[in-house]
């Protein structure tokens, strides 16, 4: 499929998600939904005037996310028709022009139109409490969607990409690289098909567009519960995730007794029971229901798998792994799985000698799948002498967001503040938005912040792009405008919620995604932040991690409800227990993108499908216990939205590293960093080569070259880290 452009939604480091659209600004010939739009007037802008359109905004009731268009849901509908209108106005335009700049700023215009539709759609389909938006949404998606493949097989605007390509009129590098991708990606998309197979291609496309739908449906709608009587079997602090429940049988028990709670298969509460629970029959119980729900989605994996296989072969490569490897840094599958069994061999050892030491302080023969994660737990808490409940009273929301201003202020010298909404702007009471203002530069870009979880909404830490920045002009510029999602528990009384450190982590990542691109400066929004390569697009978000576990960073807004800054001696401890059993998660990881290059690789699967594989998988390390009947597949959403990608994690995190040690870790809050940082890798976006982006900074040595010209990162660093 023809992608240009990325609307990209990351989620939290288990649920990342990358895509690439069409579209664009508007004609003069047609209504623009955003022009009455005083959102409008504040994401393009001039450096001085972004406080006006502030003013504006309080006083001026707005759509949803500002666009006009948005004040009822049915707005939808008229936002894709006018979306669709504006493009085919710029395909006019496109086939009039000779090769010229104005041809791939027309291509952006397409790109930049229909991705505002889309990737509003997205985020309310995601987060909108109104069933009647969310319904909306999701047609409008739909819509686009269709109309995106229509764009993809367009032959008049791929001969007019092949045309300026060969031409000599683009006279940026950015130009070139914008007109090469676009040319790429038509040609995935089966441009050069004949007639019926390009159709195909199309049905295909659609097909898995659907299928991907469904399966995050049955996700989210196939939930299963397990009942626990007493309550008292689950620690206290745990029942604020679980609905409290009375035994309807007869018994001679107290009334306390009866009292029971119902502990969802939700991601988020089956993680916690797994880790604090102490009853080793509830951890069972809720592991195995957690991992035998949505078991229709083992069919829907099965056809998506055949789809994308069919897909595939029809542009003319062997599999789909291949297919959706040839654009990426690695540039094979075959460089990925190298890289993947080099990482294998490299941590298997010292994998086995933690499995081996968890199972002696576990006093076990054998760990069991529901085990792991409160063995793990309890022996870094031992060995490290650290209290959960002491470290989260450290980790108060409101200060954690406070720290967040404090890395971007030393950094960048920039700075966020809260500014108001208009009525009808944001989709919840809860949700606030941001302004990034650097201290000459003006306003850089808004941020919407919804942090707390709530019914129906989607169920994990995700980054959201609603605009991506482009030149609109000379003088003028699209602010980039993002959303970071997240589901903290949200506190019963007026104090601010504490956050358990993993949470913490997961924010600093999603803060990393936002960073990128409301940091970034590319000509095209086609290039805009995230919108880049799958397994570049992480390696920010994981390095903004590190700022949450260095100490450095942390005495700056890390304090309990007394005032006191957390322990230097603390932190160390965390850091100690961090890289215990640190190689055994490594693996994990290994073997989850070994899977997912086995599940969209070459066909037909091994016996026993999808189950099978894992099953395979099992074989090749004795720290992952496969249990008979459980399919954890059918909930694993990389699956749909990281297809033959997942990998990309593990690049990011080898380059992370590097990046950490050889960029931030000497002073992780200076000016010069943020320098190295800003300029060196956030601003470019996907507009610059990011191996390129990468040798600049940290050398040639920090990438190693394949045979075949795709290239993988140097794991020394990493394993260093942990001790390997």
């Amino acid at each position: 499929m023809l992608r240009w452009g990325a609307a990209r939604r990351n989620s939290s480091r288990l649920w990342s998600q990358s895509r690439r659209y069409i579209a664009g600004h508007g004609s003069k010939q047609r209504q623009d939904p955003c022009s009455s739009s005083v959102a409008e007037l504040e994401c393009v802008v001039s450096p001085d005037d972004g406080r006006d359109a502030h003013e504006l905004l309080r006083k001026n009731p707005v759509g949803l996310y500002g666009y006009e268009a948005l004040k009822t849901a049915k707005g939808f509908r008229a936002f894709a028709e006018t979306a669709i209108a504006k493009s085919e106005d710029l395909i006019a335009r496109v086939k009039e022009l000779p090769p010229s700049m104005e041809t791939i700023k027309c291509m952006d215009d397409i790109s930049n139109t229909v991705c505002m539709v889309v990737d509003a759609a997205e985020l309310c389909r995601n987060t909108h409490p109104d069933k009647e938006y969310v319904d909306e949404a999701n047609a409008a998606s739909l819509k686009l969607y269709k109309y995106l493949h229509y764009l993809n097989t367009h032959k008049s605007l791929y001969d007019a990409v092949v045309h300026v390509e060969s031409s000599d009129a683009l006279t940026t590098e950015e130009a070139k690289r914008a007109a090469k991708t676009l040319r790429i990606d038509f040609e995935r998309g089966g441009i050069h098909l004949p007639p019926e197979k390009m159709e195909r291609v199309n049905e295909l496309n659609l097909e898995i567009t659907r299928l991907g739908r469904e399966f995050t449906e049955n996700m989210q709608l196939s939930q299963g519960h397990v009942d626990v009587f007493p309550a008292s079997k689950v620690p206290e602090s745990l029942h604020h995730l679980m609905q409290p429940i009375r035994s309807h049988s007869k018994s001679w028990k107290s009334k306390s007794e009866d009292t029971g709670l119902r502990i969802s298969t939700d991601a988020g509460v089956v993680s916690s029971v797994l880790k604090w629970v102490p009853d080793a029959e509830i951890r069972k119980e809720v592991y195995i229901c957690s991992h035998s729900t949505a078991k229709n989605n083992l069919l829907v994996l099965d056809k998506l798998i055949e789809s994308r296989h069919e897909l595939a072969q029809l542009i003319g490569f062997n599999s789909y792994a291949e297919f959706a490897t040839a654009p990426t840094m690695a540039g094979s599958s075959e460089v990925v799985q190298s890289f993947l069994h080099d990482l294998l061999s490299q941590t298997q050892s010292k994998a086995n000698e933690e499995l081996k030491m968890l199972e002696s302080f576990a006093r076990s023969s054998s760990i069991e799948p529901w085990d792991e994660a409160y063995y793990t737990g309890m022996y870094k808490a031992r060995a490290q002498n650290l209290d959960s409940k002491v470290i989260s009273s450290y980790f108060p929301l409101e200060r954690c967001m406070n720290g967040l201003k404090v890395i971007v202020k030393s950094l960048f010298d920039a700075s966020f503040e809260q500014v108001s909404v208009a009525p009808g702007e944001v989709w919840h009471s809860d949700v606030q938005k941001w302004e990034l203002r650097h201290s000459t530069e003006g306003c850089l870009g808004h941020m919407f912040l919804d942090l707390y979880s709530r019914k129906e909404k989607y169920p994990n830490c995700a980054h959201f792009t609603l605009k991506g920045g482009r030149r609109t002009s000379e003088t003028e510029y699209q602010l980039p405008v993002v959303a970071l999602v997240c589901n903290f528990s949200k506190p019963l009384s007026s104090m601010s919620a504490l956050l358990h450190h993993w949470e913490v982590e997961n924010l600093f990542h999603e803060f990393g995604h936002a960073l990128h691109s409301l940091l970034s400066r590319t000509e095209y929004q086609h290039f805009s932040g995230t919108r880049t390569v799958i397994d570049f697009a992480e390696t920010p978000s994981n390095v903004f991690e590190c700022f949450a576990w260095d100490y450095q960073v942390l005495k700056t807004f890390a304090q309990n409800s007394a005032g006191e800054t957390i322990p230097e001696k603390m932190v160390v401890s965390m850091n100690q227990a961090k890289k215990m059993l640190g190689v055994t998660e490594l693996l994990r990881q290994v073997l989850y993108a070994m899977v997912d290059q086995k599940f969209f690789g070459p066909q037909p699967l091994p016996a026993g499908g999808t189950t099978g594989v894992l099953v395979e998988m099992q074989e090749l390390s004795k720290n992952w216990k496969h249990i008979e009947g459980t399919h954890w597949q059918s909930k694993f959403g990389h699956m749909i939205t990281y297809g033959a990608g997942y990998y990309s994690y593990l690049y990011a995190r080898c380059i992370a590293a590097s990046i950490w040690q050889k960029v931030c870790a000497a002073n992780p809050l200076s000016l010069e960093t943020g320098q190295t940082l800003r300029r060196g890798i956030l601003q470019h976006g996907g507009a610059k080569e990011p191996a390129d982006i990468l040798r600049d900074c940290l050398g040639q040595d920090s990438l190693i070259t394949a045979p075949s010209g795709g290239v993988r990162p140097c794991v020394k660093q990493l394993l260093s880290d942990l001790g390997v």
